[in-house]
């Protein structure tokens, strides 16, 4: 009998396109994580209205999910690094407009928001149509058997940047302004766009279709509807972190709860990608895990615990490590999940079901800004948060019950 290969957690680094890939990766999540630290705590100091930052995401997610699915039938059809590029393009000039603003101060002046609302639609477009050509990419340019430690190595890379780039933001928006922050934003996505075209073309053609733009789309949501075990993982992640999430309430509990500034609000907004960082280093060393089930459902239970305690703190180092361990289990969700789109999902529809994947991201990320802010509006912040995290573990167990596919999963295998 054939001793196992041992686990090499380096394997997947060792492949120079997904090196550029990574580091492509990184720069554009600092520069995108500084955007929103700015933009949430500049909306907010202009308008002093939780509902005001619920509709940030809102402007943000209404376009991404409106064309998410055509841009995954994009990303099956065309190049996608050439799809890829071409949004991050339009990533530039949405950085650069809101640049432009913070060098026009009549432009937001005497409350109006509406002009960083119309650029933040803009980057959910682009958004929408560069996730799914950049995961499509990621696979195709690593060995399918080394998806799971590249999953954890693009993971533990984006809650790296996540942490840097809240933090980098906040203290550039505290010390200098929001202009010198949205210029290093420009920059660092500039090196994103430099980087990914290092990343050489794959040389794969994907064979032409002739399924019209409807049937080519009703394919990939067939096949996710089959695969009740992605399905279940992908609606875990959407309701949980829909009413369980609270970033986009944070500028108000920097500034009206814990009274720390923006400074406080970087340092807010990195706890979680911190938290994420460590637990994405230790999945990156070990084996593919055992009982992947048990363990998102258990993740995601901790999840809501975590924001219902951060929901209740009046103290800034608890609510810090409280919104740390939010992010070390959050990533094992994401892990998970991430893995199972990869291994599960053939070559062809891989950007199809990542459009998928990304609605359902796109949703509990940005419309769960949105619900936070009409929450909030109605009920008082505190109690929104209290209410959301009490959902979420309504939800984690029905999955369990309902989904019990999902609760015996043990080590992801691409034979299903």
């Amino acid at each position: 009998m054939t001793a196992p290969r041992p686990h090499d957690p380096y394997a997947a680094l060792r492949i120079p396109a997904f090196r550029w890939f990574i580091v492509s990766l990184m720069s554009l999540t600092v520069a995108l994580q500084m955007q929103t630290v700015v933009v949430g705590w500049q909306v907010y100091a202009i308008t002093h209205d939780p509902l005001s930052l619920g509709l940030v995401g809102l402007a943000e997610a209404l376009p991404f999910i409106a064309v998410a699915l055509v841009a995954g039938h994009v990303a099956d059809r065309r190049d996608r690094r050439q799809v890829a590029l071409v949004a991050l393009v339009a990533l530039v000039a949405c950085g650069a407009g809101l640049l432009a603003f913070s060098l026009s101060p009549g432009l937001l002046a005497r409350g109006r928001v509406w002009p960083i609302y119309i650029v933040v639609l803009c980057s959910g477009i682009a958004r929408s149509f560069f996730l799914p050509a950049r995961t499509a990419l990621s696979a195709e340019i690593v060995p399918r058997e080394l998806y799971p430690g590249a999953v954890a190595w693009r993971s533990s890379t984006w809650q790296f940047a996540a942490v840097m780039g809240p933090a980098l933001g906040g203290l550039l928006y505290g010390f200098r302004s929001a202009a010198a922050a949205y210029g290093v934003a420009v920059v660092l996505t500039l090196v994103a766009c430099g980087t990914l075209f290092q990343v050489p073309p794959t040389g794969r053609v994907l064979a032409p279709s002739t399924q019209s733009v409807g049937e080519s789309l009703g394919s990939g949501i067939r096949f996710l509807r089959s695969r009740q075990v992605l399905l279940g993982a992908m609606t875990l992640d959407l309701f949980s972190v829909l009413f369980g999430g609270a970033t986009a309430l944070l500028p108000i509990f920097a500034a009206d709860i814990l009274h720390v500034g923006p400074q406080g609000l970087g340092v807010l907004r990195a706890a979680p990608a911190a938290g994420a960082v460590l637990m994405s280093i230790v999945l990156a060393h070990r084996p593919p895990m055992r009982r992947a089930g048990r363990a998102l459902l258990v993740a995601v239970g901790v999840f809501g615990c975590c924001m219902l305690g951060f929901g209740l703190s009046r103290s800034f180092a608890l609510s810090i490590g409280l919104l740390a361990l939010s992010g070390m289990v959050d990533n094992v969700s994401v892990v998970i999940r991430s893995t199972l789109v990869q291994v599960l999902t053939p070559e062809h529809l891989l950007g199809r079901v990542s459009a998928v994947n990304q609605i359902f991201i796109g949703s509990s990320n940005e419309i769960g800004e949105f619900e936070s802010g009409v929450a909030a509006k109605l009920i008082g912040v505190v109690p929104s948060v209290v209410v959301g995290a009490t959902i979420t573990l309504l939800v984690v167990a029905a999955t369990a019950w309902r989904a019990p596919q999902l609760r015996r999963l043990r080590e992801i295998r691409s034979d299903g």
